[in-house]
């Protein structure tokens, strides 16, 4: 980082620049999901790039000072992007985020908490239990939101089925259809 841009960073102690770790939850895979980034926060820019189990990627949004709200977009190199929308209250931030599937037809919803590497131990005790307890309200909304498991199952079902006929209905006109 050059001199510019170390004066420019955010002094908000909420939003430090640099290495930050989380978890992200996912409805149709249960448990916590390692994130690790390296974030840098400055004039109400957020920006940055990470890894986690589905690969690198790159933040790109910003925050607001008064209300500590952030919204990013997370875009998976040569992949899909997912819309992050979350709060910090001194703890990191935490909030959910939205994957459009199957061209829009289905939104994927979840919820994540981030926090800074380096917490002291207090502060690291702090977002253990409120990532406890984020965890828990959002499996809640999250099952409250996502309806029944075997419906969804059925429905994205009945689309591919619905794809694969109509390729194969176009395969076989390409065929047989002599104009």
């Amino acid at each position: 980082m050059d001199d510019q841009e170390l004066e420019n960073l955010e002094p908000d102690p909420r939003f430090p620049s640099g290495a930050w770790t989380g978890f992200y939850l996912q409805y149709w895979l249960p448990g916590r999901h390692a994130t690790n980034l390296q974030l840098s926060f400055s004039e109400g820019k957020l920006s940055g790039e990470g890894k986690d189990q589905v690969g690198r990627y790159t933040v790109d949004g910003g925050y607001d000072l008064e209300t500590g709200q952030c919204q990013w977009t997370k875009q998976y190199i040569g992949r899909h992007c997912i819309a992050y929308k979350g709060t910090n209250e001194g703890h990191g931030i935490w909030g959910v985020y939205e994957l459009n599937q199957l061209w829009g037809l289905l939104t994927d919803r979840g919820g994540f908490h981030i926090w800074p590497e380096g917490f002291d131990a207090a502060d690291a005790a702090d977002a253990a239990d409120e990532s406890d307890e984020i965890e828990k309200t959002l499996l809640e909304v999250m099952r409250s939101q996502s309806g029944n498991r075997t419906l969804r199952f059925v429905f994205a079902g009945f689309l591919i089925v619905i794809i694969a006929i109509a390729v194969g209905l176009g395969f076989l006109l390409k065929i047989f259809w002599k104009p």
